[in-house]
C-alpha cells in the first residue's frame, strides 16, 4: 500500500464541509429522496445505480424517464404490473449500452425479490457472512439471485463481481442503501457498513493516487479494495464515509483538491 500524505482530521474537515445534501446535484442520488418507504429507495436506487454511467446530464434524465413509468410508488407498480406491461411501457428506452427491455428484465428481478423476501435489503443481509471482511462474496451471490436462470450473458445493468470489475454502480447503491447520514439515505440496517467498499470510478482513483492512497494503476477491484483499507485506517466503522465529500472534489467548480487539501496535492505532485 502507498504511503498516504492525508490523516484523518484533514479528512474530517472535508466531511465536514462537502458531506452536505446541498451538494448531490448533479448526482443520481438525488432521486432516491423522493421516497419515504424503503422497497420504493431500493426501486429508486438500484435504477439510478444501474444508469450512472456516461455524462450526468443525460443519467439524470434517463433515470428521471425510468422512475416516471413506474409511478410515486415504484415497488407497488411493479408487483401491480401485467406481464409485457413495463416491457411494453420501456419500449425505446435507450441509455448508452442499456436497453428498455434489460431495464425492464432487472425491475422484475427486484420485484421478485423484494416479494419473496420482503426487501432488498433483507436478500442481501442473508447473504453477508460474518468471517468475509468486505461485501464483495455477498454481493456476488446477491447479483446471481437477481438473475436467477433468466438471464442470458453480459449485463450492462447488474455485472459480475466475480470479473475483475471494481462495479462501481453497485457498490455506489449499497453505498446509499447501507450508510445513513445527512446525504446517504440508508435503510438496509442489517448489513454493516464496515464490510462496504469504495464505489471507484475514473475520479476516485485519480483522487486515491493523489492523497497517496494507492499507487495502482488500473481502476479495478483490486485498487477498490485497497482504497478501502487506506480509509479503513481513519474510519475502521465505515470506510467509505468519505467517499462523497472527496468525489465533490474535481466534479464541483466551486470546490477543489488543491483548496481543501493543500498540502496533500502538492505532495502528490
Amino acid at each position: 500500500m502507498a504511503e498516504p500524505n492525508v490523516g484523518a482530521e484533514e479528512l474530517e474537515r472535508i466531511y465536514a464541509a462537502l458531506n452536505r445534501r446541498e451538494y448531490v446535484h448533479p448526482d443520481p442520488l438525488e432521486f432516491l429522496y423522493r421516497y419515504d418507504d424503503l422497497e420504493d429507495r431500493e426501486v429508486a436506487g438500484i435504477v439510478s445505480a444501474s444508469l450512472a454511467y456516461g455524462r450526468v446530464k443525460q443519467i439524470l434524465a434517463s433515470v428521471d424517464r425510468v422512475l416516471r413509468v413506474l409511478g410515486p410508488s415504484p415497488a407497488a407498480f411493479l408487483s401491480e404490473a401485467r406481464p409485457g406491461a413495463l416491457e411494453k411501457d420501456l419500449a425505446g428506452f435507450k441509455h448508452r449500452f442499456t436497453t428498455g427491455e434489460e431495464m425492464a428484465l432487472l425491475l422484475r428481478s427486484v420485484s421478485d425479490a423484494q416479494s419473496a423476501h420482503g426487501s432488498l435489503g433483507e436478500l442481501f443481509a442473508k447473504l453477508v457472512r460474518r468471517d468475509e471482511e468486505t461485501v464483495v462474496p455477498a454481493l456476488e451471490r446477491f447479483t446471481a439471485a437477481l438473475r436467477g436462470d433468466v438471464w442470458c450473458g453480459r449485463s450492462s445493468v447488474l455485472p459480475e463481481p466475480t470479473k475483475g470489475s471494481a462495479c462501481k454502480r453497485l457498490h455506489l447503491f449499497l453505498r446509499w442503501m447501507v450508510r445513513r447520514d445527512e446525504v446517504d439515505p440508508g435503510g438496509w440496517n442489517g448489513v454493516p457498513a464496515s464490510k462496504l467498499v469504495v464505489p471507484l470510478d475514473t475520479h476516485m482513483h485519480r483522487i486515491g493516487r493523489m492523497l497517496g492512497l494507492t499507487r495502482r494503476a488500473q481502476a479495478d477491484i483490486r485498487t477498490a479494495l485497497e482504497l478501502t483499507g487506506a480509509f479503513r485506517e481513519f474510519a475502521p466503522d465505515d470506510p467509505v464515509k468519505y467517499d462523497f465529500a472527496l468525489t465533490r472534489l474535481g466534479i464541483r467548480n466551486d470546490v477543489t483538491i488543491e483548496s481543501m487539501l493543500p498540502g496533500a496535492a502538492a505532495g502528490a505532485r
